[in-house]
Order: structure tokens, then C-alpha cells, then sequence
């Protein structure tokens, strides 16, 4: 059997058992430790590359280490990812958090006609499309008015109970006061 047909059955495997089809790479799962349990993420490479890539290298640096979900929003998604103003425990600013990023350049956009629905992981910009840098956020539901502006780079497969948990922000932009964070942050082909 070739390479192309093994992969083909291992993903359709997947989706009849119910699971991902992007499962079972450790070099594209990231694993969000919060404060009821971990969350399992497959990175998405094969739909924005340059987006995958800049996530591992921050999360391999711990720069997503005791950051603060900033804006979480019910019925929508949570944000995380500000490692310049978010970092709960070293520099984290309540007023300028989500007005950050790293000290990487911008990204340009990496769109696709993957939708964004529940469990979907998306990168968080300003209105300019390559604007995205190390922000993102996970979708509490689906929502279709960002299908194609926004950049997906992966998808919730174990632990979505756990982002459900998520503290909620009051007002308007879902400002959190006193936010659950990111308590550590793993790339799963690290755990050797």
C-alpha cells in the first residue's frame, strides 16, 4: 500500500471512530495545561504553515507559560496567546492585555475554507488580515462570520470540557477580571 493510501485510511479510520484525522503526529500536538485538566490540539500545518510554525516555536520557548485567557466571551470563543502583556506571572498588565504579541514579526494571513466551529483554533489580528502574531483563540461554538477572514491552525481533540471551564469575561469585549490562564504549555514530541 502507498504512502498516499495509508494516510487516506488512517484518517477516514479516524473519522469513523469519531476522532480527528489530524490525531497521532507529536510534532503538530500542542497540550494546554489549564486549571482543570489538559487540553490536546492538532496543529494544523497542512492549512498554515508559517502560523504552525511561529505557535511551536513560542510554546517551545514557554512564552505561553501562566498567560492569561484576556477576553473570553460566551457563545463565542477564548482568547489567549498576548505573551508580551498577558504573562500572569511575569509583566501581565489587566489594561493592555490582548493589545500585545511577541517580539516576532507579524504574519501574513494563511486563510482557508476550513470552518470555524466548536473546537476550532483560530489566530487572533487586528482589522489588518497580517496582523496575526502569536494571539489566538478556541471556539466555544460554531460561528460563520469568520470563515475565510481569520486564520485556523488547528482543532480541540481531547479536552474541550476542560475550555468550557474557562473563566468568562463581563461586558461587551469579554474582558476577564482575574483570568484563568495557560498554566503550561507543551508541544507532545517534547515529552521524551
Amino acid at each position: 500500500m502507498n504512502r498516499r493510501i495509508f494516510v487516506s485510511a488512517l484518517a477516514l479510520g479516524a473519522m469513523l471512530l469519531g476522532q480527528p484525522a489530524f490525531a497521532a503526529d507529536p510534532e503538530n500536538t500542542m497540550i494546554i495545561t489549564l486549571k482543570d485538566g489538559d487540553v490536546t490540539i492538532a496543529l494544523r500545518p497542512d492549512l498554515a504553515p508559517k502560523h504552525v510554525e511561529r505557535i511551536k516555536q513560542l510554546v517551545r520557548e514557554g512564552a505561553y507559560d501562566n498567560v492569561a485567557f484576556h477576553r473570553v466571551i460566551q457563545d463565542f470563543m477564548a482568547q489567549t496567546g498576548d505573551v508580551q502583556f498577558g504573562d500572569m506571572e511575569d509583566g501581565f498588565n489587566a489594561s493592555r492585555a490582548g493589545t500585545g504579541g511577541s517580539d516576532k514579526p507579524d504574519l501574513p494571513a494563511e486563510f482557508s475554507s476550513t470552518p470555524f466551529v466548536r473546537g476550532v483554533l483560530g489566530m487572533a489580528r487586528s482589522p489588518d488580515p497580517n496582523s496575526a502574531n502569536s494571539q489566538f483563540f478556541i471556539m466555544f461554538t460554531e460561528y460563520p462570520s469568520l470563515n475565510g477572514d481569520y486564520t485556523v491552525v488547528g482543532e480541540v481533540e481531547k479536552g474541550m470540557e476542560f475550555v468550557d471551564k474557562i473563566k468568562r469575561g463581563a461586558g461587551e469585549n469579554g474582558e476577564v477580571a482575574d483570568p484563568d490562564r495557560m498554566i503550561k504549555v507543551r508541544i507532545a514530541a517534547d515529552n521524551k
